[in-house]
């Protein structure tokens, strides 16, 4: 079975490459390009193709992909709203994910960036090289006995409850399908979470439901002085909104390793080109604001466990076995 492989990075390829001796018949082309509607085309004399999060599987690539025979999509990572699953559906293209890979690593990261946000470490080890020692700037707040809301209590979610647990916070959480057997944590209602949190920690999937969770109305109900941070989708949160609450000062601290425009350009190098929207510069502007590239999941574990469940996926569909990561909705 022929698998092209969109969008490959040098670590892509070794953590893949490190696995393929015990799939044998599973053969994967890598190729720098990322999947568009001018991309699509290269998939023709394949069985499937590979994608990721920054993949475009709209509906015009899913017509095209299904015109080039293509029989297999596998989504190396757990997130699939970038995926027309009904046109998927309707040409037979089987659409599989990663459900799980490092819960730990997006969770640790997800406290990275409070931390970063919170204490100012990005900027006192640039003024610190710069032979600055002054403390200006640099105040946070302690985490210790604070509320940590988390939102989604998943196996991220839950991995960011026991690590706020262990800084001594008082942890609260709101899912729409709570889990009544944990102990370390109190559930309650989305607006008891905004209006009770010192720490909002954002952990679900991005659904038409949760599409700007995190708006004017729900930024309003917040304290004053709220810590947020966002490891999960760029979607769950309006831009325009957050942007407004930033200025009038209703954060103390935003951590963002997700934002909304991020899928033209991430893990990309733009550096030396200029961007045609000025969100994500506007978002750095300001001293209160942290961001990474989407970067929460990139630990030696996680790739781990994407190259092991993307392959286990192509075998069991190679041999008709059960597809027991297929995404169905």
């Amino acid at each position: 079975m022929k698998i092209l492989f969109y969008g490959a990075k040098n670590y892509d390829e070794q953590f893949f490459q490190k696995l393929f001796p015990d799939y044998p018949g599973i053969i994967f082309t890598f190729i720098e390009a990322n999947i568009y509607p001018e991309t699509a085309s290269l998939a023709r004399g394949y069985d499937g193709i590979c994608a990721f999060v920054n993949a475009d599987l709209g509906t015009d690539v899913i017509e095209k992909l299904h015109q080039n025979g293509i029989r297999l999509i596998l989504m190396r990572c757990a997130g699939y709203n970038n995926v027309d699953l009904e046109t998927a559906h309707k040409y037979g293209i089987k659409v599989l994910r990663v459900p799980g890979y490092s819960p730990e690593a997006v969770a640790e990261h997800a406290m990275a960036l409070v931390l970063t946000a919170n204490r100012h470490t990005h900027k006192a080890y640039i003024k610190c090289r710069e032979n600055n020692f002054a403390l200006n700037g640099l105040m946070g707040v302690n985490l210790y006995r604070k509320t940590a809301g988390i939102v989604g209590t998943g196996k991220i979610g839950l991995a960011m409850a026991r690590i706020c647990k262990g800084f001594g916070m008082n942890v609260i959480a709101y899912d729409l399908y709570p889990n009544k057997e944990l102990d370390f944590l109190t559930y309650v209602s989305l607006d008891e979470l905004l209006s009770s949190s010192d720490l909002i920690s954002l952990h679900c999937p991005l659904t038409e439901e949760t599409r700007h969770l995190i708006r004017q109305e729900t930024i309003d109900k917040m304290k004053d002085g709220v810590i947020m941070v966002n490891t999960s989708r760029g979607g769950l949160i309006k831009t325009e909104d957050l942007i407004a609450g930033i200025r009038d000062h209703k954060f103390f601290a935003v951590g963002l390793d997700v934002y909304e425009e991020e899928t033209d350009f991430v893990y990309e190098d733009m550096s030396e080109r200029i961007l045609q929207s000025s969100t994500i510069q506007r978002l750095l502007s300001f001293p209160n604001v942290t961001m990474t590239s989407h970067q929460g999941f990139f630990t030696e574990e996680a790739l781990t466990n994407i190259a092991e469940t993307t392959l286990q996926n192509a075998r069991a569909f190679m041999n008709g076995d059960e597809l027991k990561n297929e995404v169905l909705s």
